[in-house]
């Protein structure tokens, strides 16, 4: 949140390839929508070469990371672009079908942010 990563790496991809908005949800003990930010730049690599490119702006560890890609040939960068902390944090639970923890769910209504 105090934007030093720039890229949120992930194993796998969101099918829709035309997701705009990601939504951040912080686990225990908040377990609320948190923030939100627009989707930039989709990379897709190994994730050796993932790191090597963008390491420096990945806001974690190295091992941190080669632990997460231990067992994968192929990762995905998600750029992250316009990040912004939401002024009330959102309980997904209330009016949208999420059940955590999952990597990510998708929402087909708009959620109402302050």
């Amino acid at each position: 949140m105090n934007g030093s990563k720039k890229y949120e790496f992930r194993k796998t991809i969101f099918d829709r390839r035309r997701i705009n908005r990601v939504y951040i949800y912080c686990t225990a003990p908040v377990k609320k929508i948190v923030a939100v930010f627009e989707v930039g730049e989709i990379v897709e690599d190994e994730p050796r070469r993932l790191w090597e490119n963008l390491g420096d702006s990945a806001g974690i560890r190295m091992e941190e990371f080669f632990a997460y890609f231990c067992d994968s040939e192929k990762g995905y960068a998600i750029e992250i672009r316009n990040l912004r902390r939401l002024d009330v944090p959102i309980d997904p639970c209330l009016s949208h079908d999420f059940t955590p923890p999952q990597s990510f769910c998708y929402v087909t209504s708009a959620i109402e942010e302050s």
